[in-house]
């Protein structure tokens, strides 16, 4: 039974979108610092339903509602630390039940979503934490979610070189296989950097031949960023993940979406031509966007054929 990276060596593979968005469009609350986590403890079976609209839709991966569910975030929120981990590890429980024969995905969200500020789309953060703490602050989701099942980590929106840095020495210290996404942004020249200014391809060059890396790329991001991020992310070598927003935008003062969605889907053969394997949405992306990129992709997706589900941490950890 093939893994996720033998998968993506030999084709495109189909993402889910997202599941904060699913879950709000399905009349749950998602606005509290803890965002679609909550459910893990209020309504588990509404994150089932969630995972499987999108693989009603052709997703093939499903990832975990674990971006924003940290231990520090939950007992924050008056949820033991017991009680935190057992969440942590339901996620991706849960995760399976909805995707059935899929891949799993175990979410790791920056140390700026708990902190639920919109600062992992600046990274500011990381001027005050260096890699150690980072890594401290990462490992204990990191373990749980490997221990859970997770056949990768889907260590996201990351906005900085540091945090990057800290998430793939985690993964290779647990002897997991992970993807590295960044958020990035164009600058005036149209060259992709990371939220913090850093010029992308330096980062995903940092990480060539790490062999827990299967993919890198971006997501949280425009549609328009896309292509250039994908160009920029061959540097590392490895198939690439992309999953942007739908077009609209994220006003973290206001804590609304503004702007107008874009018919974006219709650019998916061009990404994939220019080296994307894993290809879904995030914010705002719902099961009928993720329906026209399974159809976008013909017939070229991998069926999924996951290995079997661990009991333990993998040695090494």
């Amino acid at each position: 039974m093939r893994s996720l990276a033998a998968a993506l060596a030999t084709g495109p593979v189909v993402l889910d979108g997202g599941l904060s968005t699913e879950l709000e469009a399905q009349g749950h609350d998602v606005s509290s610092a803890l965002w679609s986590a909550r459910l893990l403890r209020d309504d588990p079976d509404a994150i089932v339903a969630a995972h499987a609209a999108f693989a009603a839709a052709g997703a093939q991966v499903a990832t975990t509602a674990s971006y924003q569910a940290t231990l520090p975030g939950f007992v924050a929120a008056g949820v033991s630390w017991r009680q935190a981990e057992a969440l942590i590890e339901r996620s991706v429980l849960l995760a399976k039940e909805g995707q059935g024969d899929g891949w799993i995905a175990g979410s790791v969200g920056p140390y700026g979503a708990m902190l639920a500020d919109g600062s992992e789309y600046t990274g500011a953060y990381v001027d005050e934490l260096d890699i150690a703490a980072l890594r401290e602050f990462h490992r204990p989701r990191m373990e749980l979610l490997a221990q859970a099942g997770a056949d990768v980590l889907a260590c996201e929106t990351v906005p900085a070189a540091a945090e990057a840095g800290a998430l793939v020495a985690e993964a290779v210290d647990l002897g997991m296989p992970m993807w590295l996404s960044l958020t990035t942004v164009l600058d005036r020249r149209g060259v992709p950097r990371t939220r913090r200014g850093e010029p992308a391809a330096e980062v995903y060059a940092l990480v060539a031949d790490v062999p827990e890396v299967i993919a890198v790329g971006v997501n949280c991001t425009s549609p328009t960023a896309i292509g250039p991020t994908v160009a920029a992310a061959r540097v590392a070598g490895a198939p690439i993940v992309v999953y942007p927003n739908s077009g609209e935008g994220w006003d973290a003062v206001r804590r609304r979406w503004t702007g107008t969605p874009g018919s974006w889907t219709d650019d998916v053969p061009s990404w994939v031509e220019g080296g994307a394997r894993l290809v879904g949405g995030c914010c705002r992306v719902r099961p009928q966007h993720i329906a026209a990129i399974t159809r976008a992709l013909g017939n070229t997706a991998q069926e999924a054929e996951p290995p079997p589900k661990p009991t333990s941490l993998p040695s090494g950890s």
